[in-house]
């Protein structure tokens, strides 16, 4: 679709360019720890560019519904109110004593009590009582905050989604035995497989705990939500493929088993790449103070998730366009893996001799070539793009009850980035 003036204009990455850099500098004092070997597992894949699209919508949907939320004056004041739980020092103060943590953090340094001695029974002082807002507070107007300003609980916020994001790319390049990643080693190729789940496992513990100090049960929620759908996803991608959408039964027509293979091809792809977007964007909407029955926390969730579907149908697509993938293997990764995306499912439609190897999960020789060039015959990726665009439109379409704003516009032309991504 052509490009309007204001998607022209704005470049997404360019307006949050310097939030988007101390994101990665702060972020990385957030997984220091006291064992050297997994100091360099957890950074490993932060020290690398990333896209960083996941944290790019947490800080755009901040600047783009700060202000419209009921409860925007209320947020607002805990971040400038010592004792309220909003300022950015506060989120790295731990929740419990440190003593019962036993968190060695050489970026955070805090007491921690001695193994070698007996533990006493320490008797607790009373916290103080935290400070009441002022009653203007609850009577701000909700109209769009001009300042632009991003909230500190939603800054740690966008590092979080990153922490999950990269918790899951140390696990998922187990799992495909990836032996690049960004045109550098792997995780596993660089540590072993061992220290690589063991870095993921660590990055979700910490995630965890800095969850936990944003103070919204809302939020918690549904970041813990993303982590079980990476899981569900990975195992769907995982499971064989007979077992997810099984052969045809006596009468039952052809249509109705590719219908089952699209039905779980994308809801692995929701499970896997676009919960997060969905679902990182809404929580930033609710630390910004939307409540339930607002529209604002919506309209992040259904442009996250349509966003987030047409990001990894172009992934899709570039795996049978390209030479050689990011991963480091030749086009067709998908296949090697015994994956059965978007233009394999399309050219199964037009050949239907595409359907025995998706069964076998192209695992016979030969298979994997022949289905590529099935794909090639066929308009699967043209079909596939096609596909993208609408989810990119539709979440596009989804931004209007936003007001007009540098982040609007940004979001949309975030739309036309990710489907024409080569």
């Amino acid at each position: 679709p052509p490009q309007n003036a204001s998607t022209k204009r704005v470049d997404p990455f360019s307006i949050l360019a310097p939030e988007l850099n101390h994101l990665r500098k702060t972020l990385l004092s957030l997984l220091g720890t006291s064992h050297p070997s997994l100091n360099r597992i957890a950074e490993y894949y932060f020290l690398h560019p990333s896209k960083q699209i996941r944290p790019l919508l947490v800080l755009l949907f901040a600047r783009a519904t700060n202000g419209l939320g009921s409860d925007w004056g209320f947020e607002r004041w805990k971040m400038e109110c010592e004792g309220a739980g909003g300022r950015a020092e506060e989120l790295n103060a731990p929740l419990t004593r440190s003593d019962v943590l036993n968190d060695w953090n050489p970026n955070m340094p805090d007491h921690t009590s001695s193994f070698s001695e007996v533990f006493p029974l320490v008797n607790p002082s009373p916290r103080p009582p935290l400070p009441q807002p002022p009653a203007y507070v609850k009577s701000l107007p909700c109209a769009l905050d001009p300042s632009q300003l991003i909230l500190p609980t939603q800054s740690r916020l966008s590092q979080i989604v990153e922490m999950i994001h990269v918790a899951s790319l140390l696990h998922d390049d187990v799992i495909d035995k990836s032996p690049l990643r960004r045109g550098a080693p792997s995780a596993p190729e660089a540590f072993g497989n061992k220290v690589s789940v063991l870095g993921g496992d660590f990055l979700l513990g910490r995630a965890s705990a800095a969850l936990s100090r944003l103070g919204s049960h809302e939020v918690t929620e549904l970041i813990a939500g993303v982590i079980s759908n990476l899981v569900e996803g990975e195992i769907i991608q995982m499971k064989k493929t007979r077992e997810s959408a099984p052969a045809l039964a006596d009468g039952e027509q052809p249509s109705s088993v590719l219908q089952a293979h699209w039905n779980m091809y994308m809801k692995k792809t929701y499970l896997k790449t676009a919960s997060l977007m969905a679902k990182g964007s809404r929580a930033a909407v609710v630390l910004g103070g939307c409540r339930e029955g607002e529209i604002w926390k919506e309209v992040a969730y259904a442009y996250g998730r349509n966003l987030g579907l047409a990001f990894q149908l172009v992934d899709d697509i570039m795996d049978y366009e390209a030479k050689e993938s990011t991963m480091g293997k030749p086009g067709g990764a998908d296949l090697k893996l015994g994956l059965a995306t978007g233009p394999a499912l399309y050219a199964w439609e037009e050949h239907p001799e595409m359907g025995p190897l998706i069964a076998r999960k192209f695992e016979h020789t030969g298979d994997v070539e022949l289905a590529a060039e099935l794909v090639r015959r066929s308009s699967g990726v043209e079909r596939t793009r096609r596909l993208a665009i609408a989810h990119a439109e539709q979440a596009k379409k989804v931004l209007e009850p936003l007001p007009d704003s540098e982040a609007k516009s940004a979001l949309e032309a975030l739309t036309e980035k990710v489907v024409h991504r080569t």
